[in-house]
């Protein structure tokens, strides 16, 4: 756990978007993993398993709390328009593709987290949520869609 600690928090916190939603969902997770120790078969396979946890604890939370966020229609500040390498610039991008990325469906959101930022392969993200690979191609590629569409996003890359 403590080896793997950073990389599932970061997943946790890909899928809540907020560090204390991540900590409880990833604390959530490996206790369940811990419960299911016995059963698990095949301890290699750890990271899956927890991924699975998170992504199942965090659906059902979603399904228990159908609105947690709401909608507006203007940010209270303007994003600054990057242009080179400054620091502030890159982080204000990464900033906006987060918000971008949290506005997306949250299986979409999955799907991109699990793809992109966890460099799971097409194969191994469709075992982890449990669909088709066709699946997974056909939603990465709707949310990608959405994400080069997305104004926010547009503000900010120009």
């Amino acid at each position: 756990m403590r080896a793997r600690h950073p990389v599932l928090l970061r997943t946790a916190r890909s899928l809540t978007g907020n560090p204390s939603d991540a900590e409880d969902l990833l604390q959530t997770a490996l206790t369940k993993t811990y419960v299911a120790w016995e059963r698990i078969e095949d301890h290699r396979a750890l990271d899956g398993y927890v991924r699975r946890a998170l992504l199942n604890t965090r659906t059902s939370q979603w399904r228990k709390r159908r609105v947690d966020e709401f909608a507006c229609d203007e940010l209270p500040e303007p994003e600054p328009v990057p242009g080179g390498d400054d620091p502030a610039e890159l982080q204000a991008l990464r900033d906006a593709m987060w918000r971008a990325i949290m506005r997306l469906p949250a299986r979409q959101r999955a799907m991109v987290v699990l793809r992109y930022y966890e460099d799971l392969s097409e194969v191994q993200t469709a075992e982890v949520l449990g669909v088709s690979v066709g699946t997974v191609k056909s939603a990465v590629s709707r949310a990608l869609g959405k994400l080069r569409d997305d104004a926010e996003l547009g503000l900010v890359r120009k």
